[in-house]
């Protein structure tokens, strides 16, 4: 309904401006989402301090908490429809913003060598390094083109869950610059007249003297494929929770799912950089060899993929029941579990990382015996009550039959948890 208001706005208005919030336009997909979120934690905030309920249902807290819950999950709903217009126009313009980072590249790299030239004087090897640029800006700028309604250059590094994967990214760093620099020197190679210079060439290609940067490139490519083939193992296994995002960001290189910096990620990130680093210095020093990257530098990028694999395989974990009780309000007289009363499910991994907004939280469904009762948004002030990630509150329904029944979780990834068994009496 927002949606389609703040659109029937715009239709009335009849233009575009880089302020409209109607969401069919680049300009306006993220103003509107802006605004729809700005909306709903108003609104949010006005019903945790009780203000904006209806009469016919103020007079019933279980009827006021029904009505409060049902209404913010059509808010958020619109919130999220306006957040994944804005995630397909970010989407579609990136292409560009990568097209201009890497032209921006190769004009650095021509303009640092033209000031290096000065005194030094122009040489082959920087005319096969500015060739060697301009044929990799020329294939990514083809990426682009080919992929830009999914990201252009960036489509590969972008995860099933609409984040950049870090194991991708620093894979593609490593295929991009040796790849470079093998072009450096097929450059360097057309261009010599010399035999002996020719043979020089060919033998700056042996092993021997890239073993270290070989081994590099191999283990992160590998690990790339490896941690692929690990998270979709472990959803299928219903030992990971993954909730996608409305669109990748930049953070998601150093963060986990949450946007909770994660020591993995980083260290990868942070050691892959510094070598690539050092790789390039080298290969600025000596542009007639692969860059002789040494073992001790070698052996401590390798293990910094380790680190970030193991992490891959401890991360996560299977949402579990631990006990479910009767919830008694104060002054509530203790008893059994009658149908109409709250049961708190106490318990872990509830809320998935990254599952932590309204839109996430309003698809959880706890299971009564043979009736799904979706789990109601308790707002309070700056977030939600009900549900957490340890504690659920939600109310036994009338039609549950009194006896023993199983009560479930299904979290909003759709992963279901164990299984409790509870008493219910008439």
């Amino acid at each position: 309904m927002a949606v389609q208001e703040a659109r029937e706005g715009a239709d009335a208005e009849g233009v575009h401006e880089g302020g409209c919030g109607c969401g069919d336009c680049p300009h306006g997909a993220r103003e509107g989402h802006r605004r729809a979120v700005a909306a709903f934690l108003r609104r949010r905030d006005e019903f945790a301090a009780g203000q904006g309920l209806p009469a016919a249902v103020a007079y019933s807290p279980s009827a006021s908490r029904q009505w409060v819950s049902e209404e913010l999950t059509q808010r958020a709903e619109a919130v999220a429809e306006r957040g994944r217009a804005e995630g397909e126009m970010w989407l579609t313009r990136l292409w560009l913003r990568t097209l201009c980072t890497v032209w921006g590249a190769v004009l650095a790299l021509l303009l640092g060598e033209a000031l290096t030239a000065i005194g030094a004087g122009w040489t082959t090897a920087r005319t096969a390094a500015l060739l060697a640029a301009l044929v990799v800006a020329g294939a990514l700028t083809a990426a682009c083109w080919f992929h830009r309604a999914r990201g252009g250059a960036l489509a590969p590094v972008i995860g099933e869950d609409h984040r950049m994967s870090t194991s991708r990214a620093v894979a593609v760093c490593w295929v991009l610059f040796i790849g470079y620099a093998v072009l450096l020197l097929a450059a360097r190679l057309a261009a010599a007249s010399d035999h002996a210079e020719r043979d020089a060439l060919i033998s700056g290609l042996d092993l021997a003297r890239g073993a270290g940067v070989v081994t590099v490139l191999a283990v992160v490519c590998g690990i790339a494929v490896l941690v692929r083939r690990v998270v979709g193992l472990r959803i299928l296994g219903q030992r990971l929770q993954k909730v996608p995002a409305h669109r990748p960001r930049a953070a998601d290189l150093l963060t986990d799912d949450s946007g909770r910096g994660a020591f993995t990620d980083i260290q990868y990130v942070a050691i892959s950089a510094v070598a690539l680093a050092f790789a390039a210095v080298r290969l600025a020093r000596r542009p007639d060899q692969l860059p002789d990257l040494p073992w001790g530098l070698a052996v401590v990028v390798l293990i910094s993929a380790a680190t970030y694999l193991a992490g891959k395989y401890a991360e996560g974990g299977r949402a579990v029941i631990l006990s479910v009780v009767r919830a008694r309000e104060p002054g509530d007289l203790d008893g059994p579990i009658r149908t109409g009363d709250d049961i708190e499910i106490r318990g872990t991994g509830f809320v998935p990382p990254g599952a932590r907004t309204a839109e996430r939280l309003s698809r959880m469904v706890v299971r009564i015996g043979a009736v799904d009762v979706h789990v109601p948004l308790v707002p309070v002030t700056g977030g939600f009550r009900n549900p957490t990630d340890t504690v659920l509150t939600v109310p036994v329904p009338a039609d549950v039959e009194p006896g023993s029944v199983d009560v479930q979780v299904v979290t909003a990834a759709g992963v279901p948890t164990n299984r409790y068994t509870v008493q219910i009496t008439e």
